[in-house]
């Protein structure tokens, strides 16, 4: 492949990503609209978040076994299919109901997209360090600059055109991208192996209902649900150990560093996407916002988080090590987010804080539980973390929105909540990360 053609298929890649992590933040400033209009209830509106998430977060690990077994550029391509299907059907849903079909179509395509996605890299970079390190950077970046430029978006669409519009807008660029892969991206052959189809089907079954339990407990004792969620993770773990290609190989979690690592992701995920979700609508719901006020409210946290993944975390990361920033990032978060309980109007400030606590921890974390795994295993474990961080996403609204829901204060408490869970992450990765990871060196020239 010509030199040239490498890089416009990294712009392919990297576009991937943007979309995947814009899809989870455009529909934020929306979802005051979709509420009246498809008539969610206040508790139930977290599923056109928690829909994508959980199906992406379950589902992600598959998608790296059928990208190994299937080939990565034709899994690639399937997810963005889907993707693109999942957008319709969001976009011309008219009941509650069929749009979180469709958000949970596009988690489907999402989870195929990221990590046959990163093969395709390592595919096109991973014989030469210098080239490798400028491509991770650029689609490292992709990812803030999705979430930043999603909250944007997502109030202008919703403010001057409607909320399917959110949607409506991934339907041309899933077109488009589709076109461009035979041209653009190498072809690549599969595997022979076996899909773990009953490992997958168990985890995500049971993390959607280990999230419905949650949201229901505001209400009543939802035991049922609960006992499953429990049998399905518990079977999912039993078959881990007994497959012959796992989805999960349970001995990764010998590795130095791994557990501590993904907890941290887990409690950062949990406190994180709670105070963004409820910062979008306290904007609109307590504070009188419109569409595009809010998302241009929002704008100087998501471009803080920008700035200083890609300009400042890297760097500290190298000369102090993962667990002290890791600890700061989440205390900074813990201080940032609960004070947004007590800001009012003058809700900046605390929502800068909480941006750059964020930023000092989300990398630092990712790279602990990378550093210590042996390279064949690095897919597996990084479709681990971002697994950890996803479902620590969801369980967390789950349990900020049954609180926010069973007070009158109820985004007070939420933010509240988010800021112990971030403290709680604080305090046990200073218990537990016993060896500080550091940055690998960058090669020279990056």
């Amino acid at each position: 492949m010509s030199q040239s053609r490498r890089w416009w298929a990294l712009v392919v890649l990297a576009a991937a990503q943007f979309m995947v992590i814009m899809d989870t933040s455009i529909i934020g400033v929306a979802l005051p609209e979709m509420q009246r209009d498809l008539g969610f209830t206040q508790g139930g509106l977290q599923w056109v978040f928690n829909a994508y998430v959980v199906a992406f977060g379950g589902l992600l690990l598959l998608g790296g076994r059928l990208s190994d077994l299937f080939g990565a550029r034709k899994i690639f391509s399937t997810g963005w299919v889907i993707l693109t299907a999942g957008s319709v059907v969001a976009a011309a849903a008219g009941t509650a109901w069929v749009e979180i079909l469709g958000r949970a179509i596009q988690g489907v395509g999402g989870a195929l997209i990221a990590p046959a996605a990163m093969t395709l890299l390592m595919m096109l970079f991973g014989g030469n360090p210098r080239e490798l390190g400028k491509a991770m950077a650029l689609y490292g970046a992709a990812a803030p600059a999705g979430g930043t430029a999603g909250v944007f978006l997502g109030g202008v669409i919703t403010e001057w055109l409607s909320w399917p519009w959110v949607f409506i807008v991934y339907i041309p660029i899933g077109l488009i991208t589709l076109a461009a892969i035979p041209a653009l991206l190498p072809a690549t052959e599969g595997k022979r192996g076996s899909v773990d189809v009953l490992g997958a089907v168990t985890v995500t079954g049971g993390i959607a209902l280990a999230v419905y339990a949650i949201v229901q407990a505001a209400e009543r004792a939802p035991l049922i649900e609960a006992a499953a969620a429990i049998v399905l993770l518990a079977v999912f773990l039993i078959r881990q150990r007994s497959a012959r290609e796992p989805l999960m190989p349970l001995k990764i979690w010998r590795t130095p560093g791994l557990a501590p690592a993904n907890l941290a992701m887990a409690l950062l995920g949990a406190a994180w996407i709670p105070m963004w979700y409820f910062l979008n609508l306290f904007l609109q719901q307590d504070l009188g916002y419109g569409a595009f006020a809010s998302g241009a409210a929002l704008l100087p946290m998501t471009i803080a988080v920008m700035i200083f993944m890609i300009g400042i975390t890297a760097r500290l990361l190298g000369r102090f090590g993962a667990k002290p920033l890791i600890v700061l990032g989440l205390g900074v978060l813990a201080v940032g987010t609960a004070a947004l309980a007590f800001s009012g109007s003058a809700f900046l400030p605390a929502s800068l804080v909480a941006a750059v606590g964020m930023s000092l921890a989300y990398i630092p974390a990712m790279m602990s539980a990378l550093s210590g795994v042996a390279p064949e295993e690095s897919g597996l474990a990084s479709g681990i973390v971002n697994t950890t961080y996803n479902v620590g996403s969801a369980l967390g609204l789950a349990v900020m929105t049954a609180i926010a829901t069973s007070r009158e204060d109820g985004f007070d408490a939420a933010f509240v909540g988010a800021g112990a869970v971030a403290a709680v992450g604080a305090l046990l990765t200073l218990a537990l990360m016993r060896r500080p990871a550091r940055a690998p060196q960058e090669p020279a020239g990056v």
